[in-house]
C-alpha cells in the first residue's frame, strides 16, 4: 500500500517523494528531496468539506499563523482524488516544525502561550468568514459525533438525560459574531507542536467546525487534566493554574465576555460526554478490553454523579 501511495503521490504533486511511511490509518509521512511532508488520505469528510478546510488553514498560514500549508497538486488542486482499493481523497501538507511536549512540560507558561494563539486564531477566523462564506463546514451540533442519543444506550437513562440537558442548554445560548464562529474544534494537546523557541503550531484541522469560541479553550483544559498532569502537586491547583493561564493568554489577543467564561465548565462537560459517546461509536462492545471497561466506568461515574473535573 505504501509503495502504491508513493507512486501515486509522485504522479500528482510537484515533489520528488522518496519514501512514504504510515503514521495512522489516514496520515502518511512523506520523505522527499525537497524535505518532509504529510499526506492525509481519507474520506472522513467530503471533497467540499476538505477543500473548505484547506482554504481556511492556508488563509491562516498566509496571515502568518503557524499551521501546516496545504500544497497544490500539478493540477492546481488542494484536494485530489486517488484510487487505492477504492477512491479516496488526499491532501498534502508541509511538515510542521516542533514536537509533542512531554506531559510534565505542559505548564502554565506554555498554556498561556497556547491561549494567546487560540485568541489570535479566532480573530483570523472572523476575518476569514468575513471574506469567504463557509458553506460546507458544519455547525457543531450537525456532526454525528454529537448525536448522543443515537449511540449512548437507552439503558443509560441518567447519562442520556444529562447529555440532553447539556446539548439543549448550549444550543439555546445566544450566537453572535463575538461568541460563535469557525474554530479548530479538536485542540487536545497532541494537536499542538512546540519548537525550541516555544513557538506553537496547530495541526489537524480536520474537525474544524462552527462552534462557540469558548469550546476551543475547554478542549485543551480538558486534555491537560485528563492526560498531562503527572503529579508533584494537586490536580485541582494544576487545573486552576492552567485555566487562568489559557484565559489570560487568550485575553491578550481577543475579547471574551464574563458571561461566556461562566459557561466554561458547561463546555468541558460537553467535551466529556462527547468523548464518552465516541467510545460507543467506535469501540466494539462485544470485545471490550478490561482497560476499555475501566475507562467507560470512570466516565459513567463522573457523568452520572455530575462531577466536574474542573473547579474554578
Amino acid at each position: 500500500m505504501e509503495q502504491k501511495i508513493l507512486e501515486l503521490l509522485n504522479e500528482i504533486y510537484p515533489v520528488n517523494f522518496l519514501k512514504v511511511e504510515s503514521v495512522t490509518n489516514e496520515m502518511y509521512r512523506c520523505i522527499a528531496e525537497q524535505g518532509n511532508f504529510f499526506a492525509r488520505i481519507t474520506n472522513y469528510k467530503t471533497y467540499d468539506e476538505q477543500l473548505e478546510e484547506v482554504k481556511y488553514t492556508n488563509f491562516l498560514s498566509n496571515e502568518g499563523f503557524s499551521v501546516p500549508l496545504g500544497i497544490p497538486s500539478l493540477n492546481g488542486k488542494l484536494v485530489e482524488k486517488i484510487t487505492l482499493d477504492k477512491d479516496v481523497l488526499t491532501v498534502l501538507y508541509n511538515a510542521a516544525s516542533g514536537v509533542h511536549l512531554p506531559r510534565n512540560q505542559w505548564n502554565a507558561n506554555v498554556l498561556k502561550e497556547l491561549g494567546r494563539q487560540i485568541g489570535r486564531l479566532h480573530r483570523l477566523s472572523k476575518k476569514f468568514e468575513n471574506i469567504m462564506s463557509t458553506k460546507y463546514i458544519n455547525d457543531w451540533h450537525d456532526n454525528e459525533e454529537y448525536d448522543f442519543h443515537k449511540y449512548i444506550p437507552k439503558e443509560e437513562s441518567t447519562i442520556r438525560e444529562i447529555a440532553h440537558k447539556v446539548l439543549s442548554t448550549i444550543k439555546n445560548l445566544p450566537k453572535c459574531h463575538s461568541t460563535y464562529g469557525l474554530l479548530h474544534g479538536d485542540l487536545w494537546l497532541e494537536n499542538i507542536l512546540v519548537d525550541s523557541d516555544s513557538k506553537l503550531t496547530m495541526v489537524d484541522f480536520q474537525d474544524c467546525e462552527k462552534h462557540y469560541y469558548i469550546f476551543d479553550l475547554a478542549v485543551p483544559i480538558y486534555s491537560a487534566l485528563e492526560y498531562s498532569f503527572v503529579g508533584n502537586g494537586n490536580i485541582a491547583d494544576y487545573g486552576r493554574s492552567i485555566t487562568k493561564a489559557i484565559i489570560d493568554g487568550y485575553q491578550e489577543e481577543n475579547d471574551i465576555s464574563p458571561e461566556m467564561l461562566g459557561k466554561l465548565s458547561l463546555f468541558i462537560k460537553l467535551k466529556e460526554i462527547f468523548e464518552y459517546n465516541l467510545m460507543h461509536m467506535y469501540w466494539n462492545k462485544e470485545r471490550l478490553t478490561e482497560e476499555q471497561v475501566r475507562i467507560m466506568n470512570h466516565f459513567r461515574i463522573r457523568i452520572e454523579h455530575n462531577y466536574s473535573i474542573l473547579n474554578i
